[in-house]
């Protein structure tokens, strides 16, 4: 699986959004990947939930959705090794009261780098997916500009 993730990373570089989502049931081994592929090539990985988390806890609750994209950004930019930036544990950019869409921030971190996130929800039908339907936190969204990698 390493090698496989690794040579679709390097061809990702040619692409106009590098982004890589793995994707994957509970268990199924992403972040253990994700590691492994970070320390091939010496690269950090980013834990959303806990660096953002903490950031954007010693924030005003009203300024939080103004600041979080601009403190994702420094994070992002903090923790790329070369052109490769790794992301894990995103839940927190789906809590609405930031006014987040995190595959849209994903994306835009994927333009000027290639990017390798887990994605904590599935694939469903050819559409990644978090969270039930009915749920607040729910998202949809289509394969557009990223390229899947499911792990089985």
């Amino acid at each position: 699986m390493l090698e496989k993730l690794e040579k679709i990373t390097d061809e990702a570089a040619a692409l106009h959004s590098k982004l890589i989502v793995l994707i994957g049931e509970r268990g199924a081994g992403k972040s253990k990947l994700l590691s492994a592929l970070g320390k091939r090539h010496e690269a950090h990985i980013l834990n959303v939930g806990s660096e953002l988390g903490r950031r954007l806890s010693a924030c005003p609750v009203k300024l939080r959705p103004l600041l979080a994209t601009d403190l994702l950004r420094e994070l992002a930019n903090g923790r790329a090794a070369s052109d490769l930036l790794l992301i894990d544990n995103i839940e927190l950019l789906f809590d609405r009261t930031l006014q987040l869409d995190p595959l849209d921030l994903l994306k835009q971190l994927a333009r000027s780098r290639r990017v390798v996130a887990v994605w904590p929800g599935q694939l469903r039908d050819g559409r990644l997916v978090y969270a039930q339907m009915g749920h607040p936190e729910h998202q949809d969204y289509g394969l557009d500009g990223l390229v899947p990698f499911a792990i089985q």
